[in-house]
């Protein structure tokens, strides 16, 4: 078996609009395609001997064990695959089960889909699951245990961890969408103008001087013990002749720590001798320049969590230790411990496994222990220097039973330090009675505090601590930090519409940004260049905290190869669907590729709107599956779809009696005659008035006037600036060149449509094969082409994409051939070449028609060659 590619789904996609987590095997089985699991003795005992947990999965039978019985009845081994694939990542610890595996188009190959909860887990997934299958089918031996661990070691190292994950998932439950910002804990909440950014939990509103202030432990001292706050007696020193005064001053028992380091490390803690101290300063000083000294407070460990002000959780925190029962070695106890099924490996449960390292080790060793001692029957050994939980501490709620003059001492703290998101780390006895009586004090002051105590203590209530973050970055009711997304697809006028629906926008007041098959821009600018219709360029303008506007070309090529790079929007529009691109990513067919533009129209939001061609069957046949309003676009008023939507009272635009326009049910509201909308060429180009009726059915819902329709229609000028590549037409003195972008079949009849109004003497075509259209594809663009044309010239395109020139211009010359035998037809390959001799040769009134794929190339000759014009000189190309 052989895995052609994999590629992991991170939005709406063609397998599924709800589940956005999948990953995309192409599969071919090769010689395995003849032995389904029947056929290979031994292979069903072998998979259950090996998987008995996956009694569990149903698969299409429907009950427990479901899956076994296919395989016994005899299943292909790419869903076997499938079912592994989502089992390993289980026994790794995440627990996910949609898959499923469908035929790709060739014979063997196979859409092997499954779903992820982290994409590099799910990327390792994908060719661990048929490595263990290649092995049950040899009968060889395989060992699960490295596979398993490898998958828990990468969750860990790209999953987002249990604060920004906890305050990730409360945004989403309220419809805020997100996107991860690096490889971090860096997210962004909200699109666009209305973001707001958050790391861990520190966020885009944290204070930069409470952050300052909580990481400089002197200052945060001094200033808590000028505002009375109970703290203990310390000294701050950087040199180790200090240290012998600083312990004389503070009194032992005392803690040593870094001043500015985190997470427990270089923290010493209960040191009754300055030898002691000697080390202890030193494996601070490892952490920081500089080194508190500071009175060891006995008792209880407690960590208050402060958001907006406001105390919203308590801890009671216990370090990792063990609890001897006389019989059991501290090694023994500790296996006994991990063995508890909440504790598993890094953050994959409530708790985290106590690991023995070398500071573990240091501590045992310090208590007058060993690994091998047996402790007595109730005798605990403290095994971290920390209550952290990610050492394998514990952590009780207790937040109901703290004092209110604790409370109140919390609050206040938090606004002293200027923290919105503020950890207060107390040592009493008795969290339950004031500071003031229990001889407790405050230790330390944390930015950016963990959530997982509060989240998933060990006992206790659980809080949801990351719903008050979300109330403060979003505060008012409904606020989900969006902004009007609109997309378009469809097989043409996918990127005219795009721009002139951007136009309509700018005209309105909002900042703009799009995406378009030549490049992103943000309000007019255009920063990345290129075909742009893809998930990254989608989320480069959802990113930019500048854009309150976003239109999103979206193509195929993007979405089969990532889904969508939104997850919601409020307008999709569908302009066609035509036989494009078949034959690739395991789309074969129109109907295939109906399905594919129809993810777009499924992501709009319940109270958003589906604009669809009612000329086209496939595209109204979208309707069925939406959950959002549909308005509809036609060329026909009496369109028979038309007629029912506005017997219903729906939104529809029309071409009637020459005019643009909207009706609201039956009631016309005209915008104004399409012979006087500049990007229609006089009425001439009628899929240029097609692309108009969609972007009005846009602007109309999203609020802009007529009267701005109006104007937008009319400042929006078909040219090289405005619509480069689209029916960009140049007058020379004795010729024209119209320069579009047609690359298909329906693309070209379209152009030959419009060019059939244009008077010319004598009109000559360049064209060029596509590598990755099928055959009858170039075939049927040489016939358009022939019957367009009085002369065609053969190029060749920048990209061959797996054909050779040869092959490319056999395609087109016998689809010429089909529609006219005698039609006089040149093969010049270099495009810039083929239009300058067209260009040299042309006939006093021709029409020179350039069909480019490279248009920033074709549109900058073409230009040279007006400038040449202009300033008197002879045309020609360097």
């Amino acid at each position: 078996m052989k895995i052609r590619e994999i590629n992991a789904m991170r939005g709406p996609n063609y397998w599924s609009v709800r589940r956005h987590k999948l990953i995309v095997m192409v599969l071919d089985l090769e010689k395995m395609e003849e032995f389904p699991s029947d056929k290979i003795p031994g292979f069903s005992d072998r998979l259950q001997k090996m998987f008995p947990t996956m009694y569990s999965h149903r698969c299409s039978v429907g009950t427990p064990g479901g899956f076994f019985e296919r395989v016994v009845e005899g299943t292909w081994m790419g869903h076997i695959i499938e079912h592994i694939a989502l089992e390993i990542q289980t026994l790794a610890g995440m627990d996910t089960g949609f898959g499923r595996t469908r035929d790709y188009g060739e014979h063997g190959v196979y859409n092997v889909v499954f779903s992820y909860m982290e994409e590099s887990v799910g990327r390792y997934a994908a060719e661990a699951a048929v490595a263990i299958c290649e092995a049950l089918i040899a009968n060889e031996e395989y060992d699960l245990e490295p596979d398993i661990q490898r998958m828990r070691e990468l969750r860990e190292s790209s999953r987002l961890g249990p604060s920004t994950g906890s305050i990730v998932e409360e945004a989403a439950s309220r419809g805020i969408p997100w996107i991860r910002l690096n490889q971090y804990s860096l997210c962004q909440l909200g699109y666009g103008a209305n973001q707001k950014r958050i790391q861990a939990t520190v966020t885009s509103e944290t204070s930069s001087i409470g952050v300052e202030l909580a990481c400089d432990k002197e200052d945060t001292k001094y200033l808590l013990e000028q505002a009375e706050i109970d703290v203990p007696r310390g000294d701050i020193i950087s040199r180790e002749s200090s240290l012998e005064e600083a312990c004389r001053y503070v009194g032992y028992p005392l803690v040593i720590k870094p001043i500015d380091g985190n997470h427990g490390r270089g923290i010493t803690v209960d040191i009754q001798n300055y030898e002691d101290a000697v080390v202890a300063f030193n494996a601070a000083k490892e952490v920081s320049r500089r080194v508190i000294v500071e009175k060891f407070i006995t008792g209880e460990d407690y960590r208050l969590l402060v958001i907006n002000n406001v105390l919203v959780a308590g801890a009671k925190r216990t370090p990792a230790h063990v609890i001897g029962d006389g019989k059991q070695t501290v090694e023994e106890l500790i296996k006994e411990v991990n063995s508890d099924p909440r504790r598993g490996y890094g953050h994959e449960k409530v708790l985290t496994q106590i690991t023995i390292n070398d500071l573990t080790k240091t501590i045992i060793k310090d208590a007058g222990k060993t690994l091998e001692t047996v402790l007595e029957k109730g005798e605990q050994l403290i095994l971290k220097d920390t209550a952290n939980l990610s050492t394998g501490g514990t952590a009780e709620d207790i937040t109901d039973i703290i004092h209110p003059a604790n409370v109140s001492m919390a609050e206040r703290i938090s606004k002293i330090i200027d923290l919105d998101i503020c950890g207060i780390d107390i040592m009493t006895s008795d969290i339950s009675q004031p500071l003031s009586e229990t001889g407790g004090a405050v230790l330390e002051v944390n930015a950016g505090p963990g959530f997982r105590m509060h989240l998933a203590p060990t006992t206790g209530l659980p809080r949801n601590v990351a719903a008050p973050v979300i109330d403060k970055l979003f505060p008012k009711q409904g606020d989900t930090g969006r902004i009007p997304i609109t997309a378009i697809t469809g097989t043409n006028g996918k990127t005219t519409t795009s721009r002139l629906i951007a136009h309509m926008a700018k005209m309105k007041g909002y900042r703009v940004g799009y995406t378009t098959s030549d490049g992103v821009y943000i309000q007019n600018r255009l920063l990345m260049t290129g075909d742009c219709t893809g998930p990254a360029s989608a989320e480069f303008v959802l990113k930019d905290p500048t854009v309150n506007f976003a239109v999103l070309e979206c193509a195929r090529g993007g979405l089969l190869r990532a889904g969508l790079g939104f997850k919601n929007c409020d307008v999709a529009v569908v302009t066609n669907v035509a036989a494009d691109h078949l034959g690739l990513k395991g789309i074969h067919t129109i109907e295939q590729l109906a399905r594919v533009k129809a993810v777009i129209p499924e992501t709009v939001l319940p109270d958003g709107t589906a604009v669809l061609n009612a000329d086209d069957d496939l595209v109204y046949e979208m309707r069925r599956n939406l959950n959002c309003n549909v308005a509809l676009f036609s060329m026909d008023e009496n369109n028979t779809h038309i007629k029912a939507l506005q017997r219903k009272g729906g939104i529809t635009a029309v071409y009637e009696n020459g005019y643009v326009t909207i009706c609201k049910g039956e009631w016309k509201m005209r915008i104004m005659k399409a012979e006087h909308i500049p990007l229609t060429y006089g009425g001439k180009a009628d899929f240029m008035i097609q692309n108009v009726l969609a972007a009005v059915l846009v602007a109309q819902v999203h609020g802009i006037r007529i009267e701005d329709m109006k104007m937008a229609l009319e400042t929006f000028i078909p040219s090289a600036a405005q619509t480069p590549g689209r029916l960009n037409l140049f007058k020379f003195e004795n010729f024209s060149i119209l320069l579009d972008y047609a690359h298909n079949p329906a693309g070209m009849k379209a152009l030959k449509q419009f060019s059939d109004k244009l008077d010319a003497t004598h009109k000559v075509c360049i064209i060029a094969g596509i590598g990755d259209r099928r055959e009858e594809d170039n075939n049927m663009i040489g016939s358009i082409a022939a019957e367009m044309a009085d002369e065609i010239i053969i190029r060749q395109d920048k990209r061959l994409r797996g054909k050779t020139e040869e092959e490319l211009i056999k395609m087109l010359d016998d689809g010429i051939k089909m529609a006219n035998p005698k039609m006089k037809t040149t093969i010049i390959p270099s495009e810039k070449e083929a239009i300058t001799h067209a260009v040299n040769t042309a006939k006093n009134g021709s029409l020179i028609i350039l069909c480019s794929d490279v248009v920033p190339d074709a549109l900058e000759l073409v230009q040279k060659f007006k400038e040449q014009e202009a300033n008197g000189e002879k045309i020609f190309a360097e």
